[in-house]
């Protein structure tokens, strides 16, 4: 490869921040774009001791929408720009009656889609200013697939997704762009009890074409592709990481 084309693929000096990543996909994504020679502002409620990483970590509860502008303003000006935003902040709460259990409805809209849209609100002045920026939005299959039991996960979901794309249109002539990252079934700490059940586990892999469970180091590369100038032409789009479950045709 020439100099000019790795440099596409380049992240050093952006100053990116990535909301939900104390653990979990945000924690790798927040990692892997430190190595990669990125400014990483981690964002999250709290920070686990045992982390080794080189970010710049800030804590604070995005339920707080209100004071989502003052925080990403301070960011602003402490760094001198913002590069990119990785919204991976979410809850799946499970609930025994969840058409009637409106304060887990409520919870989960609130950091699942109002948070993410207020960060991507936030940021994009700041973007229009240098006249760039990229923002990724992590969704999942159930932004537009129907699953049991959850139907908060997905109305959330589904509203970023759709938002991404309404953001992608209004802020291109900006040139910002806005893409979903969509993960499958990924394991962590909010997958642990279906990937511990046997039934429920098999269930799952019969989904997908790439007969694993996805890790969070996954959704790595997909991220930094869309934060970097190689991506340069996408924006508005929908990239899975889902080890083939969405285009599986069965049989």
């Amino acid at each position: 490869m020439t100099n000019d084309l790795l440099n596409k693929f380049s992240l050093k000096e952006q100053v990116v921040i990535v909301t939900g990543s104390n653990r979990g996909i945000g924690l790798a994504i927040a990692s892997g774009l430190n190595q990669m020679g990125a400014g990483v502002i981690r964002i999250d409620v709290r920070f686990d001791n045992n982390h080794n990483t080189n970010t710049h970590d800030v804590i604070f509860d995005l339920c707080e929408i209100n004071k989502i502008k003052d925080l990403v303003e301070t960011i602003y000006y402490k760094y001198g720009k913002i590069d990119a935003l990785v919204n991976c902040a979410g809850v799946s709460l499970s609930s025994s009656d969840p058409y009637n259990d409106y304060d887990s409805y409520l919870k989960t809209i609130n950091i699942n889609l109002n948070a993410s849209f207020n960060m991507c609100s936030a940021v994009a002045p700041y973007m229009k200013k240098r006249g760039k920026g990229s923002i990724v939005n992590i969704t999942s299959l159930g932004a537009e697939r129907g699953f049991p039991d959850n139907p908060s996960y997905q109305i959330s979901k589904a509203g970023i997704r759709q938002a991404t794309k309404a953001m992608a249109r209004d802020w291109g002539t900006h040139n910002i762009r806005v893409n979903n990252i969509c993960p499958g079934y990924i394991r962590t700490t909010m997958t642990t009890k279906s990937y511990q059940n046997p039934q429920k586990n098999k269930e799952r892999l019969n989904n997908m074409i790439i007969k694993r469970w996805g890790t969070p180091e996954d959704l790595i590369g997909p991220v930094a592709f869309l934060l970097s100038e190689a991506s340069a032409y996408i924006t508005g789009s929908d990239i899975y990481v889902d080890g083939g479950w969405i285009c599986n045709g069965g049989l």
